[in-house]
């Protein structure tokens, strides 16, 4: 697993020349547009958990621009009327997936119609070039599609030759941004690799999912962890203790203090800088079984991430109680307290449990948003395409009720839309959004605790 995080390493050491890709800031006001991987949002989703959590006190916006179906000419279209209008002031855009096309793979004249897709994804790709360049405020970030799973030893969706156009898709993608003096995150290279090295040891492994297209809560967070990676952010603890004969060594992003040491205790109190990334363990993602927690099998995302490291050396041997706030959270040796407890891997601390609170209200923002997305889905894939583009009124409702009885996805979405029409309503969910988004930056600074490590 080392050896492939080099690789990864090497991966973004490759792409230097781009521009490097700045951490959010305070106020930033940050959206990702891209298809149905970024409408699903769930790597959206935790790249905002980590800044909430590992970053309590610079509060930023991250908004979900993902539209199922969509191909670049399809993200230009929209560019104004769904994306800008959101104001945002960092802006990542993925495209490629759909651009590429799917069952055309299976003709005779395969490599043919690719060449097309890709020219036309190029060309439509240029027009938002041509938007963008003229909107010198907001920061650009071009990021690959995660990969087609073009390896896995499964039947269905099956598309020979898919993957080598994706990259010329890339290739452009990256040239453009080198171009422009934009930052560039490849999530398909290092995503393929580790796939491809997994199925070595299990042929029909997939980090995406069955229709080798769409990843799963797993799939999200390696592609979270990669663009958090291409931020410079891997490495950063949540917090980093040592104490070594009742003496403080080191504290680094926490405050310790009242330190207090005796043969068979020591005690102090603690104030972190940050809170620990909380891990779901239920799946998510319609049609996809994957729950997030699988990804810790594949990437060392806790090494790089989450770390939250109490280390205590000098105690007599035996076994200790760890308490915090006079609760046992556990035992452990003398030896391995002085090799480090890593707190953040502890459900059952308090700082965890206030993550977890940030987790859970993260899902609701995010829940609220899918509502807003799925109103622009029937705008792009519908009305747009009916010149009723944000009419919304009786005949609009009419145009899609008639529809849907012959249209399975307009069917999924025609619910939704029947309230999402109102603007009103929709301007209450937009609200509500900015109140959870409130509520996460008022609960998620951390509190101070007392630490006690106690001789059993």
């Amino acid at each position: 697993m080392k050896k492939f995080l080099y690789s990864i390493g090497l991966s973004l050491a490759a792409l230097s020349t781009q521009a490097q890709v700045k951490p959010f800031q305070q106020n930033d006001r940050v959206i990702f547009v891209g298809n149905s991987i970024t409408e699903a949002g769930a790597y959206v989703s935790y790249i905002y958990l980590y800044y909430m959590t590992h970053f309590p006190g610079k509060k930023i916006v991250i908004m979900n621009g993902g539209i199922g179906g969509d191909k670049a000419s399809d993200i230009y279209r929209r560019l104004d009327y769904d994306i800008l209008a959101k104001k945002p002031n960092v802006l990542v855009l993925t495209f490629g997936m759909n651009d590429t096309g799917y069952f055309e793979f299976n003709n005779p004249d395969a490599d043919k119609t690719a060449a097309e897709r890709v020219a036309a994804s190029q060309r439509s790709y240029q027009q938002i070039e041509q938007r963008l360049l003229k909107l010198p405020a907001i920061q650009k970030i071009m990021m690959s599609s995660p990969p087609y799973d073009e390896t896995a030893k499964f039947s269905g969706n099956m598309f020979p030759g898919k993957t080598k156009a994706m990259l010329e898709v890339i290739r452009f993608q990256e040239a453009a941004a080198r171009k422009n003096n934009w930052a560039f995150t490849d999530l398909f290279r290092p995503m393929s690799a580790l796939n491809q090295q997994l199925q070595q040891k299990d042929s029909t492994f997939t980090i995406i999912g069955p229709d080798r297209i769409h990843p799963g809560n797993a799939g999200h967070l390696v592609m979270a962890s990669l663009f958090l990676k291409s931020q410079g952010l891997n490495g950063k603890p949540v917090a980093e203790i040592s104490i070594n004969g009742g003496k403080l060594q080191q504290a680094v992003n926490c405050t310790v203090s009242q330190l207090s040491a005796s043969g068979n205790k020591v005690s102090f109190s603690y104030l972190a800088g940050a809170l620990p990334f909380p891990i779901d363990t239920v799946s998510r993602i319609w049609g996809n079984n994957q729950k997030q927690s699988d990804a810790l099998n594949w990437i060392p995302f806790t090494e790089d991430f989450n770390r939250e490291m109490l280390q205590v050396a000098g105690l007599s041997s035996g076994d200790y109680n760890l308490l915090i706030d006079g609760r046992i959270i556990g035992k452990w040796s003398a030896d391995a307290f002085a090799q480090g407890i890593n707190l953040a891997t502890l459900p059952e601390t308090p700082q965890y449990k206030q993550a977890t609170s940030v987790m859970q209200l993260n899902l609701h923002r995010a829940e609220l948003e899918a509502r807003l997305r799925r109103y622009y889905w029937v705008q792009g894939n519908f009305f747009d395409k009916k010149h009723l583009l944000l009419q919304d009124d009786a005949a609009a409702l009419d145009s899609i009720r008639t529809a849907a009885k012959t249209d399975g996805m307009l069917r999924f979405h025609e619910e939704n839309y029947e309230t999402a029409m109102y603007k009103e309503l929709r301007n209450a969910w937009l609200k509500e959004i900015d109140t959870v988004i409130n509520m996460i930056y008022t609960i998620n600074k951390p509190v101070l605790h007392k630490i006690e490590i106690v001789k059993i």
